[in-house]
């Protein structure tokens, strides 16, 4: 229902909805300092759909005693005036809100402003009703005054935004404002309170119609470059603090970890906590084994000068939706903890219920991308599977670029036949490489190489040939994997294994698909798995060949708000310029949106300030090449249609919400591939 009056106005963080009111940084919140503008990248709640507790009404109010305060006031002319009656969110944390409701009767001559006591009244209509200034209207007539320009009200909220120091006003994100109704708000607005206020946008609509009323403001995605806190997943959880300055801290982290992170690295090992000091996306590859793991996982500025007094030491962490508290453990405490599950020897991995597709060895064919169901994940994996099932759905204004199966068969025979078993066995015999990170490390380095040189039996490698010539071109592919240990429900394994791109001759097929086979053994990979329960002899990697493209812009988006699971009606979308690579990386901010087929609203939470994009190089491989700085990435119009095609990706898997890569060439959509979506919680 359009009226959102029948919801909390205004939010708390954990980016609820396309916030109307957005959060501001307390004051209380000693460690979060200020810090640089571009310190930033999630969303903001909404104004009208948060879950956070307001002050109670009805009996319970008679629990908090209260000064009588008038129903509403014509005018604020002092501080006073606002905290008289303003609600406050989540007071004495990061997120603290203090925000009051306002409405306009433009019927009134001449137009009245009223602001409510918000407190007493959590929704406009109930003040309309209760003070009997519009005592009988119906949903419809409430409707109209957010969806048409001749409208009687106009139903606002002012707030005090800690992080920029500023009040702003603003209306919820799905309304349908025109440029005279904002010229009337603001000029309300400033005629009636004792200080300076701006205009808060809460969608593109909002940001076009202010700049076609001639009136500054002030964005959602400014507002969110100044906070100084973003909870990516919320839990609690008890480590070790290690601050992490490089690579090669990464590569010595433990599952006891809490790693406070100086930059957003491509991959990671399991740890118990994830805290970074530069913000990503929802959908980089560390916020995605986050969520997979279950694991508190935050953006916290100066993180790492902020828990410096806790480094190598014992804490309990708790991230939640309105701040983060971290608190040392008593050596009683460290004592009583359990001892971290141990690697077995053979498999090297914890026991636990994760399990692998089960492979069906006994298809050894080419799998051409049409011939390929949902029923072929044990052939092919689930990758190459739902790659086929996408095609075959026939989602109108989308393609899945042709391709074919390389199945599991294959990588059994070509390791059976080089020994791989007992190479493994050797290895993890290694003095150390139970206990010691960089001794497995080593060890899976020289694995890999190895399986680059072993060699392909002739009459194998040239049916790889064969197929690619003739049904793809001996064009440009991107060579996939797609084994039985990723895309599944419980575990997603992004970013585990790896893609080789724009493979442009035989010989670097062959190459290509052995690399593809080897990043079984990718360190991030085999830490992974071994947290989640699988057993090296359990993994099989398949293979997808697939056409190259060379898109305008790529990236990932959800099918529901990966901050908050409430919210099945949104779109997340992440997207960038050229070829998808790095989108998922995390090292660069993507452009993010978030789309309400509710409210029809699109928020900005962040627009792409990149100036380089990835192509496809004619001779193999992929380059850097300049683009035209500040130009958008995503147009109002290809959201809704994202936003149709992944409810359309959706439906095809049974309703299951989907992660979903895409790209655009021309008009069209392109998808790349479509997995579970995963998110656990600690």
């Amino acid at each position: 229902m359009k009226n959102q009056n029948n919801t909390r106005p205004t939010g708390r963080s954990r980016f609820k909805n396309r916030s109307a009111v957005v959060f501001s940084m307390a004051a209380a919140a000693a460690t979060l300092v200020a810090g640089p503008a571009d310190a930033q990248l999630a969303r903001k709640p909404s104004y009208y759909q948060q879950q956070n507790q307001p002050q109670p009404e009805g009996p319970a109010a008679q629990l908090v005693p209260r000064p009588a305060v008038p129903s509403s006031l014509p005018a604020l002319r002092s501080q006073a005036d606002f905290d008289q009656l303003a609600r406050v969110y989540d007071a004495g944390t990061p997120m603290q809100l203090a925000h009051v409701l306002f409405v306009v009767d433009r019927q009134a001559k001449p137009p009245r402003m009223y602001y409510i006591d918000t407190p007493r009244y959590q929704l406009h209509v109930r003040f309309l009703r209760d003070t009997r200034l519009a005592p009988n209207t119906v949903k419809r007539e409430i409707d109209r005054n957010y969806l048409v320009p001749d409208r009687r009200f106009l139903f606002g909220t002012l707030s005090w935004q800690q992080n920029i120091g500023s009040f702003t006003y603003e209306f919820w994100e799905g309304d349908k404002l025109t440029a005279p109704l904002l010229r009337q708000a603001e000029q309300q607005v400033r005629s009636s309170f004792f200080g300076p206020v701006k205009f808060k946008t809460n969608s593109t609509l909002h940001e076009r119609v202010a700049k076609e009323a001639g009136i500054d403001f002030v964005s959602q995605e400014a507002l969110i470059r100044e906070q100084p806190f973003l909870p990516m997943n919320l839990g609690t959880a008890t480590g070790r603090v290690r601050i992490v300055e490089d690579d090669a801290g990464i590569d010595a982290l433990l599952p006891d970890d809490i790693a406070v992170l100086r930059q957003v690295p491509i991959g990671l090992p399991p740890v118990a906590a994830v805290l970074t000091e530069r913000p990503s996306t929802a959908l980089s590859h560390v916020n995605l084994l986050a969520k997979g793991w279950g694991i508190p996982n935050a953006y916290v500025r100066d993180a790492a000068a902020v828990l410096k007094e806790h480094a190598g030491q014992w804490v309990a962490l708790k991230v939640a939706s309105s701040g983060y508290q971290v608190r040392r453990l008593t050596p009683e405490e460290i004592a009583a903890l359990p001892p971290r599950a141990v690697r077995t020897a053979a498999t090297g991995a914890v026991p636990g219920s994760a399990r692998a597709i089960r492979p069906d060895l006994r298809e050894s064919r080419l799998l051409p991308l049409a011939s390929l169901r949902a029923r072929n994940s044990a052939q092919c994996g689930v990758k190459a599977a739902n790659l086929g099932a996408m095609q075959a759905a026939h989602i109108p204004g989308t393609s899945v670029p042709d391709g074919f199966c390389i199945p599991f068969a294959h990588y059994d025979r070509f390791m059976r036949a080089n020994g791989l078993a007992d190479r493994i066995a050797r290895m993890q015999q290694q003095p150390g490489f139970a206990s010691d990170p960089k001794v497995r490390q080593k060890a899976l380095a020289q694995l890999r190489d190895e399986i680059v040189q072993w060699p392909v039996d002739a009459a194998t490698a040239a049916g790889w040939r064969a197929a690619w010539q003739s049904q793809l071109g001996g064009g440009g592919v991107f060579v996939r994997s797609s084994s039985n240990s990723e895309d599944l429900p419980g575990f997603s394994g992004a970013g585990l294994y790896t893609t080789v791109p724009n493979v442009k001759t035989g010989d670097a097929l062959e190459v290509a698909v052995k690399k593809v086979w080897a990043s079984v053994f990718n360190p991030e990979a085999w830490e992974a798995r071994a947290a989640a329960g699988f057993g090296a002899e359990s993994v099989l990697m398949g293979v997808f060949v697939q056409t190259a493209i060379d898109s305008a812009n790529a990236g990932v988006m959800i099918t529901r708000d990966p901050f908050d699971a409430g919210h099945p009606h949104i779109t997340y979308i992440s997207a960038k310029r050229g070829i998808g690579i790095r989108v998922v990386e995390g090292r660069r901010v993507a452009e993010q949106v978030m789309y309400s087929s509710w409210s029809k609203a699109i928020q900005v939470l962040s627009r792409s300030a990149e100036d380089t994009a990835l192509q496809l190089d004619k001779d193999g491989g992929v380059k850097e090449v300049p683009v035209e700085a500040g130009r958008n990435v995503l147009t109002d119009d290809l959201v809704v249609r994202l936003a149709n095609v992944g409810a359309a990706v959706k439906r095809t898997f049974n309703g299951v919400d989907q992660d979903i890569e895409w790209a655009t060439v021309g008009d069209r959509i392109v998808l790349l591939q479509a997995r579970p979506y995963v998110e656990r919680r600690r």
